[in-house]
């Protein structure tokens, strides 16, 4: 759906990204803007406007429509431009790598400063912002929504949790955020999902990850969409990524979500080793452990 918009900043002037500025703030208000308003958007001349127009649209970074009005709207690649610019600008990034994850909700590619970091485009609601928007509550009712709206939301919501959680709990250290994007420290090893624990490893691993989700607990938040996909898991430990959709404790669905959160990461390591989990590890009775903050191990609900 998107594509890697670095190699476009060099060809880029600074106009350019005058009148990318004036499409997006024209779009708090409406999906399309008209082409009318963008001089006053952008600060641009009437000439200058068509020309920057002509160069953005090539480049695939706008969209044009004719409605009841000639209007624009940025695509994905014009959002990401800005953002990008912005971490190129406060030298959070200095060299552009290869992507690490392409996801429904996220892509996220290797980006470097003076380490390895990894850099988040958040995606939500590019082609269902309706419904995202519903089950997040990013906005009121009477407000406009886009796409692009939720996707920042999202980025401003997943950074500030990840601020709240780190160093507590392990999770990506976050570094900068800016419009749907968050640059956060390089996770090291390998998808939860993608490994092979030796049967010796399996209860370590799991009383690891359910010690995070404790830790995250007693921090004030529940991750809300745990599984298999949004775990690391290397020498060091386990890390926890993807908190977008994380809720408050105090939230009334709080205590739901962890019981589901429990139930995705039992059911994920009793279906890959049916052997090694004990029937007495339940997620209702480890949800109770670590509401009352005595979670210990899982060792101590098998003895």
């Amino acid at each position: 759906m998107v594509r890697n918009v670095a190699g476009l900043l060099a060809e880029l002037e600074e106009a350019d990204f005058y009148l990318l500025s004036g499409v997006e703030q024209g779009m708090r208000f409406s999906e399309w803007v008209q082409r009318e308003k963008l001089p006053k958007f952008s600060g641009l001349t009437e000439e200058e406007v068509d020309y920057r127009l002509e160069r953005c649209l090539k480049r695939g970074l706008i969209e044009k429509k004719t409605i009841q009005y000639e209007g624009y709207t940025l695509q994905f690649e014009g959002y990401d431009a800005l953002a990008l610019r912005a971490f190129v600008e406060r030298e959070t990034i200095t060299e552009f790598g290869s992507p690490l994850g392409v996801g429904k909700e996220s892509d996220v590619y290797e980006v470097r400063s003076y380490k390895p970091f990894a850099l988040k485009y958040h995606r939500e609601g590019y082609t269902n912002f309706r419904e995202v928007h519903k089950e997040r509550d990013y906005a009121s009712a009477n407000e406009h929504v886009s796409w692009m709206y939720t996707a920042r939301k999202a980025a401003e919501r997943e950074h500030a949790i990840l601020e709240s959680l780190y160093p507590d709990v392990s999770v990506p250290r976050p570094i900068d955020q800016n419009r749907h994007a968050i640059v956060m420290e390089k996770m090291d090893g390998v998808e939860l999902s993608r490994t092979r624990l030796e049967d010796e490893q399996v209860l370590g691993v799991l009383d690891l990850v359910l010690k995070e989700v404790a830790r995250a607990h007693e921090v004030g938040y529940v991750h809300a969409d745990m599984s298999e996909y949004n775990l690391f898991v290397d020498e060091a430990g386990v890390t926890i990524f993807d908190w977008p959709q994380a809720v408050p404790t105090d939230h009334e669905n709080a205590d739901e979500f962890l019981r589901r959160d429990l139930e995705n990461v039992l059911g994920y390591f009793r279906r890959k080793y049916p052997r090694r989990v004990p029937g007495e590890v339940d997620a209702d009775v480890l949800a109770d452990e670590i509401a009352a903050n005595s979670f210990d191990s899982v060792a101590t609900l098998t003895e």
